[in-house]
């Protein structure tokens, strides 16, 4: 039997073990997606989402069942009877010792084997889609069709965070100055130069790491490489957290060096531009106060620097309701993480007047 294309097994896998029951939500199958296109698969996969999404020996039960069912059996032992009907060569020596002179002159004729039919297996039979299993399902393609801003465009927004002062090298050609000068002179002296404005715009990002925001990894890192190499800020700040932006950020995105959150903020004053990317819980569909509170926490931290305060959701924004993410976007002004939306939360950041948002 051929091999299931490994994304349709993957999705096969998802919708049964959901439907059993499992606690798995798109984040967790955004997660398998990433793994499966870095190279898992196979029975490495399977063991992998087995340690993943199996909480108990019941589950993992019903895992490699489920598993097994999904993989086809096209490499089993042949049967004792096709090993018979198919005797292992002879070697050189049965050869010599059947053409000995000694051996009969009158050998009867070989009779012809009869190959052995092959052995048919029916195909199994998939049970019809139920009109849940058929949601999740468009659910899943939804996410995967679901592409936010494009680097491009990443670029392009970051030239309106702009904070101009005239500090650079005096090496601008004042044309209406110097045609001025000239003309109370009576003659042309000197050409007029003014000094070059350089972006004095301080940005910070929060951006949420690994869980749940393992799908949107390539988005949040053109986010940060844009802003640090691609564009005209001069202070880019970049920090990491996990869920929440606790006491605790991280200068990498491995959350290996860690750094507190208040040594952070003291860096920062009225005109720093504070920019927080996360699902905000909406990419598992929960709404829970142990990630509600503390975040209020944190803004309310970071409010006491400064009030320039966005926040980016890389889910589409219909998938905010019922979650963490509707309670968040009432304190902090939330857009999802779309070329609109980026717009939008640039606009916040640089001080424009707040508008609806929600």
């Amino acid at each position: 039997m051929n091999e299931l294309d490994p994304e349709i097994k993957l999705s096969q896998l998802f919708i049964h073990l959901h439907n059993e029951g499992f606690n798995l939500g798109i984040g967790e199958y955004l997660a398998a997606k990433e793994a499966l296109r870095g190279g898992w698969g196979g029975s490495e996969l399977g063991d992998t989402l087995k340690l993943l999404w199996c909480k108990t020996r019941e589950q993992q039960v019903q895992f490699e069942t489920i598993w097994e069912s999904l993989t086809p059996q096209s490499n089993k032992p042949l049967p004792k009877s096709e090993t018979l009907n198919n005797p292992s060569p002879k070697k050189p020596s049965d050869f010599k010792k059947e053409s000995s002179p000694l051996a009969s002159p009158q050998t009867p004729n070989p009779v012809p084997l009869q190959p052995a039919p092959s052995k048919l297996s029916p195909l199994p039979v998939q049970a019809p889609m139920t009109t849940a299993a058929q949601q999740q399902a468009e659910e899943i393609t939804e996410i995967q069709n679901y592409w936010p801003v494009s680097r491009r465009s990443m670029i392009y927004t970051w030239r309106y965070l702009r904070r101009p002062e005239p500090d650079g090298p005096q090496d601008v050609l004042d044309i209406e100055t110097t045609v001025e000068q000239t003309a109370q002179q009576g003659f042309f002296l000197a050409p007029v130069y003014q000094r070059r404005e350089c972006n004095h715009a301080h940005l910070l990002l929060l951006v949420d790491q690994n869980g749940s925001m393992v799908p949107f990894h390539r988005f949040t890192r053109d986010l940060v490489e844009t802003a640090l190499y691609e564009s005209t800020i001069q202070n880019v700040g970049v920090f990491y957290f996990r869920n929440v932006p606790a006491s605790v950020v991280y200068r990498d995105a491995h959350m290996t060096l860690p750094i507190f959150l208040k040594d952070v903020l003291a860096e920062c004053d009225s005109d720093t531009s504070v920019l927080i990317v996360s699902d905000a819980g909406a990419a598992r569909g929960y709404s829970r106060w142990e990630r509600i509170r503390p975040t209020t926490d944190v803004l309310f931290k970071i409010r006491q620097w400064t009030n320039l305060i966005a926040w980016l959701n890389p889910m589409p924004k219909d998938r905010w309701e019922d979650t963490s993410a509707k309670m968040i976007a009432l304190l902090v002004p939330m857009f999802p993480m779309d070329r609109e939306g980026l717009s939008n939360a640039i606009d916040i950041v640089r001080g424009q007047p707040l508008q609806s948002y929600l």
